[in-house]
């Protein structure tokens, strides 16, 4: 079995998708919490993946250490590449960006120095093809440390609901897990 977590919190002053910003005080906490209900849950994880950006990898790191098993990172399964948009200040993005949303952008509309929607999915929908025949040759249930709109795209797939960027089809909290 595939299991899927979002990371922990990171620093909501500042816009996300291929971001440096690490995990906040609470995001940290959460990835602890989160470490222990899969270490006292009948989860069996024997394998974890994780996307290699920062917040993924500090929520990664701690559930590694909890369960004593390594960590092999993934940059296919990193959030949607926001390009000049990435770690900038929510103020700026106002000033200098505005209306520039994901939910805004057109399909094949790309951000500044970044991806489009299509490109996103299309990388997330790929990767996620190879990963699964990887993680079905593993024969034991693994763990994917990723991001929200990761996340989406996969249970879209998944669960056969065509995927769009106008809104967010499967909300996922932070440090929330589920199965696949």
């Amino acid at each position: 079995m595939i299991f899927l977590i979002r990371h922990g919190e990171d620093d909501n002053t500042r816009l996300g998708g291929w971001s440096d910003a690490g995990l906040s005080t609470l995001g940290i906490e959460q990835a602890k919490r989160a470490s222990e209900r899969i270490a006292n849950g009948n989860f069996n994880i024997r394998h974890i993946f994780s996307s290699d950006l920062l917040r993924a990898k500090e929520t990664s790191d701690i559930i590694s250490k909890r369960l004593g098993i390594g960590v092999t990172f993934l940059k296919e399964f990193r959030e949607t590449n926001n390009g000049d948009l990435a770690g900038i200040s929510k103020e700026r993005f106002q000033t200098d960006y505005p209306g520039l949303y994901y939910s805004s952008l057109e399909w094949e509309q790309r951000y500044p120095n970044g991806e489009s929607p299509k490109q996103f999915y299309n990388r997330i929908r790929e990767s996620w093809d190879v990963f699964k025949n990887k993680a079905d040759s593993l024969d034991e249930n693994v763990l994917l440390v990723t991001h929200a709109g990761v996340i989406d795209i996969i249970l879209c797939i998944e669960n056969g609901i065509p995927y769009t960027n106008r809104y967010v089809t499967h909300k996922i909290a932070y440090a929330e897990m589920v199965s696949v």
